[in-house]
Parts: structure tokens; C-alpha cells; sequence
């Protein structure tokens, strides 16, 4: 079960008018005990999660909805060893959300109501029962195949056709299960020739736009039998930029670990931003730069991706104009920086960094 749209039953709403600010509500939409909704037939079950996801009350015809114009999050709420349930890093996409709503010319969403809708979000469907359970057999296998709960927080314009900007949106707040996001097995991945995004663009904003061209790319990929698809910058096609939804990694034969510099073409990761300083914590040497495919190609001993739903996922081989180049897999780094990645998150291993946010607060 990787991402699946079965929503939770407690959603979140906030709505932006230029006269009010943001007044807020807690939507409960239908819905059984868990263990009821386990025994529906697959019919009865796709209708109850149909229900969840439809509004009556929202416009069809907006700016999201006619020209992509929007943006979203990603956050896990992991079950803790000790029984809880803890948010990671809520406040981290707290800022990003903002960042995102201000380079879309949106009002932007406050960081601490942002986190403090998730928080809530999660309790409430928690309350009713909607929630994985810890299981110590994970433990074995770092988490790799551990469930959570995916919450999606993301914007949706007000009614309008024409060619525009948001100005009183809405932004909502649902929460999905979810466990592995890549399948189980040698991870090969393809240098694809589309590009995802340009200078002066929103490759810098989690914008629903950008996912576009990346969920192309990687069908294109996946149709050649990869798991993934990276991207080069759109300027020299040279030097290597991220991977259809997540930043990528390079362990080279000098020790050191290189991630491509951040700028207006990258989406800033909270998972990149947490591997990089995991990976300093074990003394490696870790740089922002540009990374041109061919060193990439010629210096690297492991490659990984890195995301809300990947962690650290390893690369087996990296094609590039039908030449494949195959890498250490799973890699030592890789594996070591997920282990303690997936440990801190699911209250396994001790959370020195304040990571973890529990629901009370």
C-alpha cells in the first residue's frame, strides 16, 4: 500500500476573504469504525471513500482547477514505539507552505496555524481510530515497509476562468494511510530529456504545475521498466537537478557526499535538509553544489533519492543516453542514514534534534 486515496474522516478547511482573513472549520465527513469499514466489499468501500472526497460547496471552475495554479505539502504522522503517534518536522513545512503560497501570489498561510491545523487534523482522526499501529517487526527491516499517515495539506482557488491569480483561496488539510512509496527490488533509474523546470520558474514551489511534467517523465520511465526518472537543468543539460518527486543524493569515491545547490529550479526538501545533517553527524562531508552528470556518472560509489515518502532511497543504476551505470546497492551510507532517518521518526531511536512533534503539542 503506497499512496492510496481512502481519506481519513476529519479534514481540515480554512478559507481566505479579503475582509475576514482566515476563518477556520473541522470538517467530519462519513464514516464507520475502522473495523467496520475493514469488512465493506471493495463497492461499498469506494463509495464511502468517494464520499469523503467530494465537496458540493467548493467551485469546479477556478483558477486551480483550469490552470494548475496551487501548491501543496507532504507530512507523515508516524507511530511511535511507545504507542503515540508524532508529527515530523511539521514546522519546516510550515515555512515551505508559506513560501509557496507568497511565490504564487497567494495570501499566505500563517506557519503557526498551519501547524497547529495539522496537529489537530491528526488528533481528531486519531480520536476516532483512524491510525496505524507500531509493529516491531518493522524494526528488522528499518522501516522500509512501515505504515503511517500521509497528510496533505494544499490550496484550491476561488471560482474563475480567466487567466489569474488567487486571491481568497482555500486550503485544506486530509490525511491518507500510506507505507512504502517505491516497490520492493533493484531500483534503476533513467536520465530523462524532458525538463521539469526552468530559471525564473516555481521549480523552487511545491506548485501542483511542476508535478505535470514530472508524473510524465516518470510514466515514460516507468514504460522502459525504471523505477525513476532524473532531471538535468533546462540551460546546459548538464548538471543534474532532482528526480520526479524527490531530491537526489551522490556518495563519490572521495568520501564525499554532494546534493545539487538549492536555487530557483530545486524544491527545497525537509527530508534532504534532515539526510544532510544526519550524514554530517557521522562526519561525513557533505556539499550543496552542481553536480554534472558525467561526474555523477564517473565519481559515484551510491546514489539515493530522498522525500516525505521515499526517505532515503537507494539507486541501483543510473541510464543516461543508453549507457547504464550501476551503483554500490543498497549502499552503506544510504542504508545507514535510513536506518536512523526511519528510527527517529517512528520514536525507535532517541529524537536529540526535536524533530517530532507528539499531537498534544
Amino acid at each position: 500500500m503506497a499512496f492510496t486515496l481512502n481519506c481519513y474522516p476529519v479534514v481540515y478547511r480554512a478559507k481566505y476573504t479579503k475582509q475576514g482573513g482566515w476563518t477556520e472549520e473541522f470538517l467530519e465527513k462519513p464514516h464507520r469504525a475502522p473495523e467496520e469499514e475493514a469488512k465493506l466489499s471493495p463497492a461499498d468501500a469506494a463509495a464511502l471513500s468517494d464520499s469523503r472526497n467530494f465537496y458540493s460547496d467548493m467551485p469546479l471552475v477556478n483558477y486551480t482547477t483550469q490552470y494548475g495554479l496551487g501548491c501543496f505539502e507532504g507530512v507523515k504522522a508516524l507511530p511511535q514505539k511507545d504507542g503515540g503517534i508524532a508529527v515530523f518536522r511539521p514546522q519546516e513545512n510550515a515555512k515551505r507552505f508559506y513560501n509557496s503560497m507568497e511565490g504564487l501570489c497567494m495570501p499566505p498561510f500563517p506557519k503557526d496555524m498551519f501547524v497547529k491545523a495539522l496537529i489537530e487534523t491528526v488528533r481528531r482522526n486519531v480520536e476516532l481510530g483512524f491510525r496505524p499501529r507500531y509493529k516491531t517487526e518493522w524494526e528488522a527491516e528499518s522501516f522500509v515497509n512501515a505504515d503511517s499517515i500521509y497528510i496533505r495539506p494544499f490550496t484550491y482557488a476561488e471560482g474563475g476562468i480567466g487567466v489569474n491569480l488567487s486571491f481568497e483561496p482555500w486550503v485544506l488539510m486530509v490525511c491518507t494511510p500510506v507505507s512504502a512509496y517505491f516497490a520492493e527490488g533493484r531500483s534503476d533509474a533513467l536520465v530523462t530529456e524532458k525538463i521539469r523546470a526552468t530559471p525564473k520558474g516555481t521549480g523552487w514551489i511545491k506548485a501542483d504545475s511542476n508535478y505535470v511534467i514530472a508524473a510524465l517523465a516518470k510514466h515514460e520511465a516507468a514504460e522502459q521498466g525504471y523505477l525513476e526518472c532524473v532531471f538535468l537543468d533546462s540551460q546546459h543539460r548538464t548538471y543534474v537537478e532532482e528526480g520526479s518527486s524527490c531530491n537526489i543524493f551522490f556518495y563519490l569515491k572521495s568520501g564525499e557526499l554532494v546534493t545539487p545547490e538549492l536555487g530557483d529550479t530545486i524544491l527545497p526538501g525537509i527530508t534532504r535538509l534532515s539526510l544532510i545533517e544526519l550524514a554530517r553527524d557521522r562526519g561525513i562531508t557533505v556539499l550543496e553544489r552542481k553536480i554534472s552528470i558525467d561526474e555523477a556518472l564517473s565519481e559515484t560509489v551510491e546514489c539515493f533519492v530522498s522525500g516525505t515518502a521515499a526517505g532515503a532511497t537507494p539507486i541501483s543504476s543510473l541510464t543516461f543516453r543508453g549507457k547504464k551505470t550501476s551503483f554500490a546497492y543498497p549502499g552503506e551510507l544510504a542504508s545507514a542514514l535510513q536506518k536512523t532517518l526511519k528510527g527517529i521518526q517512528y520514536g525507535a531511536l532517541p529524537d536529540t534534534k526535536g524533530w517530532m512533534t507528539g499531537l498534544a503539542g
